[in-house]
This record gives structure tokens, sequence and C-alpha cells, in this order.
């Protein structure tokens, strides 16, 4: 209760947007909506230190515009509802930037939200930027001009990771396990589409979709993927709900292949321990051993929090944001979305761009295994003696997927 109470009181402390125009020393107030207590609660905590921790380095001489960055959390509880209340308090109080990820359940309700504020509120606009909700209907079918997505959605992945699963002659038969939610349904949708396309020869031997952050055991799914006769299991669960399954299959003798989206993600690199060696994949944008600026970055994060950095698109947020208000000359989030369109930057893995058509970042991907750490790859999550090392790289033509988005644009 504590926590909450803290949390929201220090989204109240919110002011109004003041001056219009980007300058040194304005800042820019955030929020994100995300959940820190519950299941769900350890990732959301975890993420919010990470803004906290980029929005220092990004902050003034960090950014071409010059401004200072400052994020708020409120506590949402992974709940629809509970987050159009904290848009509305978050709104009340002057921010116009509002950050989530965590459930596009979540995600579509404050796009549409977000959405139906601006077009009644002219002059109040907020941007909703969006850090992990992978829906991919998130830009297509219910495209926003105020949503951007800054990591890549399931379709992308999903590409990505059938290019991979193709040329490995040893996966034939697959087991679908997902979230019962919007995103899982898409998990579903896209893998079969792919490996149909890429890999025709693979059998689907069965699909699941359980409650979302409810399941506390999931030795029965493990016995049923195991009674399937499949070599390889498709996951898009995150948090406790992989954490939870990857235990059960380690204690239950379930020795397969898991293709994952957030192998990486706070919890389950304990669970994976040394029994997911060369068995345990993820595909993401970026992993534990990126190397460069990212590797400084992240030993300095893990020795301030004793935690793990792995939401990327926390840097890619900061550097799209401070790039737009420099091109526009404005931290007016009208002139900065009119600015970040089409907008490319150079991140921590090259050149990516918000592709202008439905505000979808273009980016490249990374396929990376668990194994144990060593000289080549030593970041080691979660003092496990293990990491994610990459196995395969694609480029942002590989993932890139078309959009059927008509967006609405002001004026």
């Amino acid at each position: 209760m504590k926590l909450t109470v803290k949390i929201v009181a220090g989204a109240a402390m919110l002011v109004a947007a003041g001056a219009t125009f980007a300058q040194a020393g304005e800042t820019v107030k955030m929020v994100r909506i995300d959940p820190l207590t519950g299941l769900l609660g350890p990732v959301g905590v975890s993420q919010i230190k990470g803004y906290q921790f980029f929005a220092e380095k990004f902050s003034g001489k960090g950014n071409p515009a010059g401004v200072k960055f400052e994020v708020t959390p409120i506590d949402n509880k992974l709940s629809p509802a509970e987050s159009l209340n904290a848009l509305k308090a978050a709104i009340d109080q002057g921010a116009r930037y509002i950050i989530q990820g965590n459930g596009s359940s979540v995600a579509l309700a404050l796009a549409d939200a977000v959405e139906k504020h601006n077009a009644r509120n002219p002059g109040k606009e907020v941007l909703y930027l969006n850090d992990s909700a992978v829906d991919p209907d998130l830009t297509n079918s219910k495209c926003s001009y105020w949503h951007f997505r800054f990591d890549a959605d399931t379709s992308m992945k999903m590409e990505a990771m059938a290019s991979f699963i193709a040329k490995q002659p040893d996966i034939k038969k697959v087991y679908f396990l997902n979230q019962n939610y919007s995103h899982g349904h898409q998990v579903v949708k896209y893998g079969k589409d792919a490996l149909t396309r890429k890999r025709p020869d693979i059998q689907f031997v069965g699909e699941d979709l359980h409650p979302l952050a409810q399941t506390r055991d999931f030795a029965p799914y493990i016995a049923k993927i195991k009674a399937s006769g499949a070599d390889t299991v498709i996951t898009g669960n995150w948090g406790s709900d992989l954490s939870l399954l990857i235990k059960a299959a380690n204690e239950n003798g379930y020795n397969g292949k898991f293709f994952t989206y957030y192998a990486g993600v706070t919890g389950t690199p304990t669970a994976l321990g040394t029994n997911g060696a060369g068995r345990v994949y993820q595909i993401a944008y970026n992993h534990y051993n990126m190397g460069g600026q990212m590797d400084t970055w992240m030993k300095e994060f893990n020795q301030k929090y004793n935690d793990d950095f792995y939401t990327g698109a926390t840097i890619r947020i900061f550097e799209m944001l401070g790039a737009a208000m420099a091109k526009a000359k404005s931290t007016d989030p009208v002139k900065v979305a009119a600015a970040m369109e089409g907008l490319t930057v150079k991140s921590f893995n090259g050149e990516v761009q918000m592709r202008k058509t439905d505000h979808q970042l273009q980016q490249p991907l990374y396929m990376s295994v668990w194994q144990k750490a060593d000289a080549k790859y030593p970041y080691s999550p979660e003092k496990t003696g293990m990491t994610l090392a990459p196995v395969a790289e694609y480029p942002n033509y590989v993932s890139s997927t078309p959009t059927s988005c008509q967006m609405k644009r002001p004026g």
C-alpha cells in the first residue's frame, strides 16, 4: 500500500507544461503507467529504474534539445481500467508524455483513450510512447497518430524467429503455449503463418492459452507438451508466466527447445538456471552482450541497482524525443509527433527509423541462446553464471512487415 501511495503522490506533483519551445534546462515531465505490484510487478519496478537511470543520462547535454527528462511511475496493477484512471490523473496534472508497455490489452485501451482526449482537447494533446506492447493491431487496424511503438511487434519478431527455425532441421514438432490476451493470440496466429511459409513440413502438435499472471503451477501444461511429442515450444510469455513455465519444464523433465520473446526479463534467468543451456532462445532487438556503449551502461546500471537492464526501448525513447524536440524546436507534443515521423537516429545497434506510415520503429533483431557466460559473452544476468549469446542478427528489412494503417493526421 505504501508503494502505491508514494507513486500516486509523485504523479500528483506533476505541474502543467509551461513553455512550448525547447530550451536548455526545460523539464519534460513523463509518466509511465505500468504494474509495480502483483506477480508482474518486479518487471515494472526494474523498468522504472531503467527510465530514471537513462533520464539522467540523456538530460541536458545528453540530448540535442538540451531538455531535462523526468519520469514518474503510476502502478496500474496490469488493469486497463486502472490504466485509464492513471491516464486521467497524469493528464489532469499536466503530463504530456505517457509511457506504457506491459500488456497489449492495456496498450489498446490507452491508445483509444489518448486519441479521444486529443480530439476533445486541442492545445492539450498527449503523446503515447509504447516501449513493450507488441500487438500488431496497434500499428495496423488500430493505429493512431498519437501512438509511437519503440519495440518490434509480434509479427516482426516472428518473421525473424521463423527465419531462424527454418534452418534448424531438428525442429519438427511445435507446441504453442501463450497468455490468453491479444499478444498471446497474435503469437499463435503469426507463428503458424510464418512457419507454414518457411517450413511447411513442421507439425503444429498443440496449443494452449492460460490466464495472464494467474498461473502458479505450469506442471499440467508441461505434461500436455510432453504428451504431444513436441520438440519445441513457442511462447510469448513474460514475467512470472515465463519464469514459472521454464521452472516447471526443468522440474518435470521436458528437454525440448523454447523459443521466447522475453527470456531475459526479470526472474526468468534465475528460473532457467543451467538446465536451459543450449535450448532456450530469445528473439529481441537487443541482448545482454551488445558491446560498446551499451556494455558500459549495463555494467553501471548493475552496479547502481544490483539489477539487470533489458528494456532497450527506454534508450530509444530518449534518443528519439531529444532529436525530435531539437528538430521541432519545441516540446509541444503536436510538433514533436510531426518531427518524429520518419525520423532516423543512430542508436546502440545502428540506425533505427520511426516509420511514418504507422509509427512502428524499424530496427535490427537478434536471436540469442542461453549458455554459460564466457570471455566472449561475459555478462551474467541475476548472477546465474549464464548469459544470452547472439547466434543470428536480422537487419531492419528482414523483420519489417507491411502495415494496413490508415492514419488520420491532425489538421
